[in-house]
């Protein structure tokens, strides 16, 4: 039997994906890196805080997981953000320990005294907000970016020059602008950064080969989600040629957040069969994590993540669990609960439920055999009733009172 990418025992997505007309015209890299900012951009998230402590955690969890490298945050914001990173490099956990920086050299300082691998090494890089959010010079900016790559570089950090706001810069004015920190300051990879989630997918590859044609280093992702399109964009950068994914776990950050860990992961797994070394059935006790710390629930539907991904209140799906059991889970799933360490599916009963889950119910409570169409169509119109009069999902114990109303006292 030939290979079948889209499909394994543990996903089951489109064969379309994987068609040479597709495949033809991408520039994936052999493997991706993921580079967690949630201990950084995730806590700009407006209301979150972290303390020490819960970040250590958080960042442990992280190198279970399997990411590549962890953004621990930033030491000027406190001596506690300080003291958080310092305590997790001297863990050594095992992915690469980077903090975040002003182009300002004693932001640099700072990073060195915490002891961290890389630092990422911001600026802002359009013309716009240099002038009216910043009110400085051009030639300031440039003129910091400059300094602070060289010093990080000079002091043996790895330094990613981060460009505020590059997506909304004039193209010529922000390559010219990479250029020059490139040649005449340091930058070991470039973020492409798009701070306010508005490059449409269907401008990142331009944006990507914009890039490539004027620098040589690494291209890094680095997508907000104001317009929803974190994920996608991430996806399509890569597909581009960007070899590493900045995240955070649940997209938490900054606004509407940024590009979620267990989302992209999942989709170059799957839909582009790129090697990455996320550790998948991690992700969902890792997402739990940062939900109890963050002091937030995410919507029940998120992918991958949610709650009820994998609970079925339709009557038809329902039909669908008991004809193909659960060793062919996959016919209603795209990827298996274990994948992620989810739980397994369960059926709920509700306004939407039809025949099969009364009898998956039944069955439950003992009481299926002998019962006729008659009294499952009873049932069933009590329960859609009820559902309707409570607007919501049904107890138990309220569909057992349903089922002796109809059925009468269960046979002792």
């Amino acid at each position: 039997m030939a290979k079948m990418p889209w499909k394994t025992d543990r996903y089951f997505v489109s064969p379309w994906n994987y068609v040479p007309e597709v495949t033809g015209g991408l520039n994936l890299p052999r493997r991706v890196q993921f580079h967690d900012m949630t201990l950084r951009d995730g806590e700009q998230q407006a209301g979150l805080c972290f303390r020490k402590g819960e970040k250590v955690r958080i960042a442990e969890a992280l190198a279970e997981a399997g990411v590549d490298r962890i953004e621990a945050g930033m030491p000027v914001v406190s001596r506690q953000d300080a003291a958080a990173i310092k305590e997790i490099v001297r863990r050594k956990l095992g992915p690469k320990i980077f903090s975040f920086a002003r182009c300002m050299v004693p932001d640099v300082k700072r990073a060195l005294d915490a002891g961290v691998d890389g630092i990422i090494v911001e600026i802002p890089c359009s013309e716009h907000i240099i002038k009216h959010a910043y009110k400085w010079p051009l030639e300031r900016a440039i003129g910091l970016a400059i300094e602070a790559t060289r010093f990080a570089h000079d002091n043996g950090l790895y330094t990613v020059f981060f460009p505020i706001d590059a997506s909304r810069a004039e193209m010529d004015w922000f390559l010219k602008t990479i250029v020059r920190v490139a040649t005449e300051g340091h930058m070991d990879a470039l973020a492409l950064v798009d701070t306010f989630g508005g490059v449409s997918p269907s401008a990142m590859g331009y944006l990507v080969r914009k890039v490539k044609e004027r620098l040589s280093v690494p291209i890094e992702t680095h997508f907000h989600d104001d317009f929803g399109c974190g994920t996608a964009n991430t996806l399509l950068a890569i597909a581009a040629g960007c070899e590493v994914a900045h995240v955070t776990v649940n997209g938490i950050g900054e606004r509407c957040g940024s590009a979620s860990l267990q989302e992209v992961a999942l989709a170059l797994k799957t839909m582009y069969g790129v090697k990455t070394s996320i550790r998948f059935e991690k992700l969902y006790a890792l997402s739990k994590l940062v939900q109890k710390l963050c002091g937030y629930k995410l919507p029940t539907n998120t992918p991958i993540v949610g709650e009820r991904v994998f609970e079925i209140e339709s009557g038809i799906i329902v039909s669908w669990l008991r004809n193909c059991g659960l060793e062919h889970a996959l016919e209603l799933f795209p990827y298996h609960w274990t994948l992620m360490g989810q739980s397994g599916p369960k059926v709920l009963i509700g306004k939407k439920s039809g025949l099969d889950t009364v009898r998956h119910y039944l069955e439950a409570i003992g009481r299926a055999e002998g019962v006729d169409d008659d009294q499952l169509m009873a049932i069933l119109t009590r329960v859609k009733e009820a559902a309707l009069s409570k607007k919501g999902l049904l107890e138990l114990k309220e569909f057992e009172s349903i089922a002796r109303k109809v059925l009468g006292p269960k046979k002792q």
